[in-house]
């Protein structure tokens, strides 16, 4: 008797077959992370907006000189701005008390004041945005069950940070608030910016790790370029502390003091770049010095980012190589970015794109470092 054909898709246990395996399951890794990875990630993603947006409205309030115009701290309660023309005359009584108006804004008028105080309340108003959008989100993300394995820590430790940063945002205000100073002390700017610039790189680099699985990143890794990766990590160091001494020169407005180059006032080096004493105050507060120290770590990031360059073309991944393309680009730009600023007196156009093309300076080095760390699988043993 001939037995009826049997379809290729039917079950092979069927009429006394072999059992046939159950199918197996993907990698516990992974398990359960994937859509969590693509929600944490698109949440880190805002984060960065807000934080780069927060930069730029940062140096805008510092170009405004309206960064002293609020001259208390109240987390909570300062998030209402004056809502009648008492609250507002009560504020500008408190403005009148501090050196900035006394030696720099005498005869302002309420009207003049009310310009600056809303560029130093949205400044702080959009601090209070960012962590609300933190909280709610970590919080909603939690309740989902939507955080990867092992990712709480690192996302409570951007909050931590963006705590530190409103407390050091008030100690750097409070600098300019008494003796005779007209602006926040410089070093303690750098500090702001500088703590801003390292959460937006963590989040960059959460963004970027968000973006593959867990199981990816690990073949990953054993392709990496130990030394491209190396001397990415470098870059790094060296751009952060260019961006420490722009926020000093800004801090200072030395970007407004020699606006000559490739000279400085005629000069390779400055006139009198140790007139200050103490000594360690001339690296601080001497604005010929400072802005000759930027000018000179400006140089040697660009030479030494080309170095870096031609070492990842030799690269056979070729989205490495893409990557540390787009760096040398921007650094191009950047480098003739900041000349342009300084032979124009930094206006604030040309002085926050300037600080703009940092942060994308800043993005560029850290994907590139990271594809050399965790090259792409599609890329890995691909020609040169």
């Amino acid at each position: 008797m001939n037995k009826p054909k049997r379809s290729i898709f039917e079950d092979v246990a069927d009429n006394g077959g072999t059992p046939a395996k159950p199918a197996t399951p993907g990698g516990l890794i992974d398990r359960g992370d994937a859509d969590g990875r693509g929600a944490v990630r698109a949440w880190l993603i805002v984060l960065f907006a807000l934080v780069v947006l927060m930069i730029s409205v940062g140096g805008l309030t510092r170009l405004t000189d309206s960064g002293l115009s609020i001259t208390e701290w109240r987390p909570v309660t300062g998030a209402l701005p004056p809502l009648s023309e008492m609250a507002w005359t009560e504020e500008f009584e408190k403005y009148k008390q501090i050196p900035e108006y006394q030696l720099q804004n005498a005869g302002m008028s309420l009207e003049e004041f009310k310009v600056i105080y809303w560029w130093e309340w949205g400044h702080r108003q959009l601090g209070r945005v960012i962590g609300l959008v933190w909280a709610v989100g970590l919080l909603g993300l939690a309740v989902a069950r939507k955080v990867p394995a092992g990712w709480m820590p690192r996302l409570l430790f951007l909050g931590l940070l963006g705590g530190a940063q409103g407390a050091i945002g008030w100690w750097m205000v409070a600098s300019g608030l008494s003796g005779e100073m007209l602006d926040v002390a410089s070093y303690r700017l750098a500090v702001h910016l500088g703590l801003a610039f390292v959460i937006l790189g963590l989040i960059a680099w959460y963004v970027f790790r968000l973006g593959r699985s867990e199981a990816d990143l690990l073949v990953a890794r054993r392709g990496r370029n130990a030394k491209l990766f190396g001397m990415g990590t470098g870059l790094m160091h060296l751009a952060f502390l260019q961006i420490l001494l722009g926020a000093l020169v800004a801090g200072i407005d030395a970007g407004r003091t020699f606006t000559d180059w490739p000279l400085m006032a005629g000069g390779v080096f400055p006139p009198d770049p140790f007139g200050l004493t103490p000594l360690w105050r001339n690296f601080f507060e001497e604005p010929g010095l400072v802005q000759f120290l930027h000018r000179i770590v400006g140089y040697l990031l660009f030479i030494y980012g080309l170095v870096v360059w031609n070492r990842a073309r030799k690269s056979g991944l070729p989205p490495v190589r893409r990557a540390y393309d787009w760096m040398a680009v921007m650094l191009f730009g950047q480098l003739v970015l900041g000349i342009g600023t300084v032979l124009y007196a930094a206006p604030w156009q040309l002085a926050i794109a300037h600080q703009l093309g940092a942060v994308i300076l800043w993005a560029l080095i850290l994907r590139a470092r990271f594809l050399a760390q965790y090259p792409t699988g599609s890329a890995i043993g691909a020609a040169p």
